[in-house]
C-alpha cells in the first residue's frame, strides 16, 4: 500500500473549542456524555469510553473547497488528549462502523470512481486504491449514515 497519514483535526482547533466553548460556526458546543463506541474523538482518533465527557460542535473541513465543501459535526474529548500521529495506520475510529471513502483531486473535485461505502473493517482496500491513484490529492473518510467526517487521509 502507498504510504499514508491519517490527519486529525489540528490541536489548535481542539484547544479553541475547549477554551471558548464555541465551534467554527459560532455555535455553542454541546457537552455530552459518551456511550460506549458511539463517539469518536477527531483529535486523538480514539473511540470515547462510556461516561467520557465530550464536546460536540461543527468543524469546517479544510477541504474539499468549493462545490463539495461542507462543515461536519465532530466530537472531541472535553479534556485534553494527545493528537493521533501514526503513519500507515487506520485509526480505531474508522473500524467497526459503516464508512464512506471519498477521494478528491488537486482541484477539489470528487473522484466518483474511487468513492466507496464499506464496513470500517474493510476500508483498507478502497483506501489503498484511492491513495495510490495519481489523481488523488487527499481522501476524507466519513461515517456513511450520518456523513460526519472521521478523518482526512493524505499520502505519507
Amino acid at each position: 500500500m502507498t504510504e499514508f497519514r491519517c490527519v486529525p483535526i489540528p490541536s489548535e482547533t481542539a484547544e479553541r473549542f475547549r477554551l471558548t466553548g464555541i465551534d467554527d460556526n459560532g455555535n455553542t458546543l454541546r457537552r455530552v456524555i459518551a456511550e460506549a463506541g458511539a463517539a469518536p474523538c477527531r483529535h486523538c482518533l480514539r473511540n470515547a469510553r462510556a461516561g467520557d465527557p465530550l464536546l460536540l460542535g461543527s468543524y469546517n473541513l479544510p477541504g474539499p473547497l468549493g462545490i463539495y465543501w461542507t462543515p461536519s459535526p465532530i466530537f472531541i474529548h472535553a479534556e485534553p488528549c494527545g493528537r493521533f500521529d501514526v503513519a500507515d495506520r487506520v485509526p480505531e475510529t474508522v473500524r467497526g462502523r459503516l464508512v464512506s471513502v471519498r477521494a478528491y483531486d488537486r482541484d477539489d473535485q470528487c473522484l466518483y470512481d474511487l468513492g466507496e461505502a464499506v464496513e470500517g473493517g474493510q476500508v483498507d482496500a478502497p483506501l489503498a486504491r484511492a491513495i495510490a491513484d495519481p489523481r488523488t490529492k487527499f481522501v476524507n473518510i466519513h461515517t456513511a449514515k450520518p456523513g460526519c467526517l472521521l478523518v482526512r487521509v493524505e499520502r505519507g
